[in-house]
C-alpha cells in the first residue's frame, strides 16, 4: 500500500515487487524463492480524479514465505520503495474486509466512549475496559462479555 504509480503506462508489477524486496529485505530474497504466483494493482485502470495509488495485490504461492515477509517488515519497521515509505498488509481480501466493517458500528459507540478501541487483523476487536485490554473475535464472544458488565451493555444496546 503506497508504492507510487510510475509514469510509464505497463509496469511490471512482479518486477516491482521484487525491487521492493531487494531493496529491503536483501537477506530474504537469498533465501526463499518470491516467485508470486499472481500479481496485479486495484483496481485495474487508475482514477485521475482519485489522488491516491493503486494498491497492489501479491499472492505468494507459500504461506510460510508470506508470514516470513511480514515478520521482517515488523521487524523493520519502515519499509520503502524509492524513498517513500509503504505498508505491506497480510490479508484484505473480500471476507476479512466485510468482517472488519461489522465491528464499526460497536467501534464507533466505544470510540465517544473513550474505550480506545481496536480492529486488530484480521478481524478482531480490542477495547481498554477498567484498565484491561479484552479483545473478540467475534460478536457473540463479545455480546457474553457485555452481559457481564452493565455499563457496556447500556452503552452497546441495540447494537449487539
Amino acid at each position: 500500500i503506497g508504492v507510487p504509480e510510475k509514469k510509464k503506462k505497463t509496469q511490471d508489477v512482479e518486477e516491482l515487487f521484487e525491487e521492493i524486496m531487494m531493496g529491503n529485505f536483501p537477506h530474504l530474497v537469498k533465501e526463499i524463492d518470491l516467485q508470486p504466483k499472481e500479481a496485479q494493482r486495484v483496481p485495474k485502470t487508475r482514477n485521475p480524479k482519485r489522488p491516491t495509488q493503486r494498491h497492489i495485490i501479491i499472492k505468494i504461492p507459500k504461506v510460510k514465505y508470506k508470514k516470513r515477509i511480514l515478520k521482517a517488515a515488523k521487524e523493520r519497521q519502515l519499509v520503502t520503495y524509492k524513498g517513500v515509505p509503504i505498508r505491506l498488509a497480510a490479508d484484505f481480501s473480500k471476507e476479512t474486509m466485510q468482517d472488519r466493517r461489522a465491528w464499526h458500528k460497536i467501534f464507533n459507540v466505544m470510540k465517544t466512549q473513550d474505550l480506545q478501541p481496536k480492529i486488530l487483523y484480521p478481524a478482531k476487536l480490542s477495547f481498554k475496559v477498567e484498565g484491561q485490554i479484552k479483545s473478540f473475535p467475534d460478536e457473540n464472544k463479545l455480546k457474553e462479555f457485555v452481559n457481564t458488565k452493565p455499563v457496556l451493555q447500556e452503552m452497546l444496546e441495540g447494537l449487539l
